[in-house]
């Protein structure tokens, strides 16, 4: 399963912007991608790529593919980190929230550019899981 990553650059935009302005503007704007972010895991359906997917001006197959599980990953930190900011934020416990936020901004924004946080993440996790697996094999 795959996604254009245009689709998956949509998310990424989406999530710089609202966190940026949850950082600056109002806490409260974390709520919506939060929102988006649950809505995501439940379904597996983004709704920023559902609403991006008609501006596509190619058939999707004919752009560059991300992974959608490596997708899901990513949108779980994110998801997970707004929510901890969130609630950082609620409890005005305004640095730590501004930290978590800014490790979102930061991720969404370079992942951006081109590198992916994120699956640098999930591949370290997969290897160390797969040592994990073979050390309990061959004891």
């Amino acid at each position: 399963m795959s996604i254009p990553k245009p689709l998956v650059q949509v998310n990424q935009a989406f999530i710089v912007a609202t966190t940026f302005l949850g950082l600056f503007v109002s806490f409260y704007v974390l709520l919506i991608p939060i929102a988006v972010g649950v809505s995501t895991l439940i379904t597996k359906k983004n709704p920023m790529m559902v609403v991006g997917k008609r501006f596509l001006r190619q058939p999707m197959h004919t752009y560059i593919q991300e992974d959608k599980a490596q997708q899901m990953f990513n949108q779980w930190i994110a998801t997970s980190l707004l929510t901890a900011a969130f609630v950082c934020f609620l409890f005005e416990w305004n640095t730590v929230g501004a930290i978590f936020s800014v490790m979102v901004i930061t991720a969404a924004g370079v992942a951006l550019m081109g590198y992916c946080i994120g699956c640098t993440v999930r591949y370290r996790y997969m290897m160390w899981k797969h040592k994990q697996m073979k050390k309990h094999n061959t004891a």
